[in-house]
């Protein structure tokens, strides 16, 4: 079993933890964590970029000239592609660039992922992660005192509207829930910090 220290939130060691080995203790695939990290790129992608063509450009319904005696090549509209202000060729249309990979493999993809920050040192396991009342203050303090000054990604068990409202106004700061985690965040973060329930929420899931 993969050891990983036990903090609390204000940064006091308490304790040691096993991380089950099947999802913290893998050798990390790095093909199929690019391949997942792509696909969520591209499905973040608007693809709403958009020229018009030939068809669509206003004007240029009678020929420009006869088609013989002129001297000039033949032309049959002064919006074709070839013309100033003539339609595009060819151009981008609105699409959507969202592709899929299999389960497995995004399982493979996580489980690379999180094995990676471990074997990094990148992990920081939480006993628990809580406000009374929002503060960005706190909430930078506590960060600070478990060395995850850098980008951090928080990962709590479930919604907290306080937690949340906490680290809002904190950059290169995201919180999510066990649900919620997934490959592109984990890659994105240099310090990923655990709630203790947390852990236990996404072993069930990988396992």
């Amino acid at each position: 079993m993969t050891k990983v220290a036990l903090y609390k939130q204000d940064g006091n060691q308490a304790g040691e933890v096993e991380l089950s080995d099947s999802v913290f203790g893998i050798e990390p695939n790095e093909t199929v964590v690019k391949d997942a990290v792509l696909m969520q790129r591209a499905s973040m992608r608007q693809g709403t970029h958009s020229v018009k063509n030939r068809s669509a450009v206003s004007g240029g319904g009678r020929k420009p000239w006869r088609q013989k005696g002129t001297g000039n090549a033949r032309q049959g509209s002064i919006r074709a592609p070839q013309w100033r202000g003539g339609g595009i060729s060819m151009g981008p249309t609105p699409r959507s660039y969202a592709f899929k990979i299999n389960r497995k493999a995004y399982r493979l993809a996580l489980k690379s992922a999180l094995s990676d920050k471990v074997l990094n040192n990148n992990l920081v396991l939480v006993d628990k992660f809580s406000f009374e009342k929002p503060s960005t203050k706190e909430f930078a303090g506590n960060l600070l005192k478990l060395n995850a000054s850098k980008s951090t990604l928080l990962v709590i068990e479930d919604s907290d509207e306080n937690t949340e409202l906490s680290a809002r106004n904190l950059p290169n700061v995201r919180v999510t829930t066990a649900r919620g985690v997934n490959v592109y965040d984990l890659v994105k973060a240099h310090t990923v910090v655990f709630a203790q329930s947390a852990v236990k929420e996404v072993e069930e899931a990988l396992n």
